[in-house]
């Protein structure tokens, strides 16, 4: 058996330390003497990992939260990129974060060439910024994929070797996926509307009226109930925007009420965003919306080099989905399209159809996860 692997792991936000608790579980199925260290949460600190500082010091989202942080930031980016040369391992993971993951990289790839470095989530390359995928290729090795789409995006841009190793939403089919009982309260019954407006409060902010003019209007032309998972941190902006609203969703808290309701419901009114994935996996058809300033609206027009912002159409190559944006983001537009969901209609039977395709281009090889497949590959790069 060759020497124990030591692997350096970087994750630098909450979704990074539950990739990175996973990683280090399937790591340790396959090498019980690695060693793992680095930057992680309380989720990779609570599998042993002693962090070198609390992840809360680098998880800053946001234009202006960066810039106040920035002397922080800049100082944990020396310090990780030290304490690997200082003692170097035999592979680092990047997660996630790449404003901060790859200028520790950069940094490390200076003084230690030959170290190799895999990049656990790619940057979206195939969205903004396409030329990232090419200068990837002087600091990263390897980019492990949660998309299916990545690694032709990366081939095509001229990015770092590139392999799709699985949603970690594919390990969570058991919640998703709907029971007998709970596949027949979708076709029969007074059907469930999931309601998604989003998990910040700016899109809580432009949503809500316009969802809440939606549920109104379709209520008076079908019984429907409507039920709208919340996310804690946002509970109080939520109630008290429903509080205006004519006809009143209930209100679900926690993950365990949130995937007992995708199981059940029938279609959705949702924001753009990773949501649209689990509903796709959940098999729910869906109305998807979103708006933005105007600055920002000029600024993703000029940039983005993609035509819709729902992943499974990115998955699919196609838009199956519908996307109501800016200045479609109106009652007038959404109410019939919920309609053709909740109905038995061709539109529903046709969104149906793709979200099997995506369901099909996502799965794994029978009894492989995301994290083994990941984990196969960073010890790949240690041989």
């Amino acid at each position: 058996m060759s020497a124990p692997p030591d692997v350096f792991v970087i994750a630098g936000e909450e979704s990074g330390d539950q990739l990175g608790m996973k990683l280090m579980g399937a790591l340790r199925s396959l090498r019980p003497d690695a060693t793992i260290r680095g930057v992680g949460g309380p989720a990779m600190t609570g599998q042993g990992l002693e962090s070198l500082f609390p992840q809360s010091d680098i998880a800053v989202m946001g234009f202006l939260p960066v810039i106040a942080r920035l002397p922080t930031l800049l100082r944990r980016i020396r310090e990780t990129a030290e304490a690997i040369i200082a003692r170097p391992p035999d592979v680092l993971v990047l997660i996630d974060s790449p404003d901060f993951t790859h200028r520790v990289a950069k940094r490390v790839r200076a003084r230690l060439p030959d170290l190799p470095v895999v990049d656990y989530v790619s940057p979206t390359v195939w969205a903004w910024r396409p030329g990232r995928a090419r200068a990837m290729r002087a600091y990263t090795d390897h980019v492990l994929a949660l998309l299916p789409f990545e690694p032709a995006a990366h081939e095509r841009l001229g990015g770092p070797a590139c392999t799709y190793v699985g949603h970690p939403l594919v390990e969570r089919y058991a919640e998703l996926r709907p029971g007998l009982e709970e596949a027949a309260r979708r076709e029969s019954g007074t059907p469930t509307v999931l309601v998604l407006p989003g998990s910040r409060r700016s899109e809580i902010e432009r949503l809500m009226p316009v969802f809440g003019e939606v549920v109104a209007r379709v209520s008076t032309q079908t019984p429907v109930d409507f039920v709208l998972p919340a996310v804690s941190h946002l509970r109080g902006q939520i109630e008290q925007a429903v509080a205006g609203w004519p006809v009143k969703p209930s209100i679900l808290l926690g993950e365990a009420e949130k995937w007992a309701a995708f199981r059940r419901a029938r279609a959705a009114l949702a924001a753009s965003g990773t949501v649209t994935l689990e509903l796709a996996l959940s098999q729910v058809p869906m109305a998807v919306a979103y708006r933005v300033s105007r600055l920002e609206e000029a600024i993703v027009r000029a940039l983005a080099t993609v035509s819709t912002a729902v992943l499974p159409n990115l998955i699919l190559g196609e838009t199956a989905i519908p996307q109501y944006i800016q200045d479609d983001c109106t009652p007038d537009r959404l109410v019939p399209a919920l309609l053709d969901l909740i109905g038995d209609t061709p539109v529903r039977s046709a969104q149906l159809d793709a979200l099997r395709r995506v369901d099909t281009l996502m799965r794994l090889d029978a009894g492989e996860t995301p994290s083994l497949r990941a984990a196969r590959i960073v010890l790949d790069h240690i041989r």
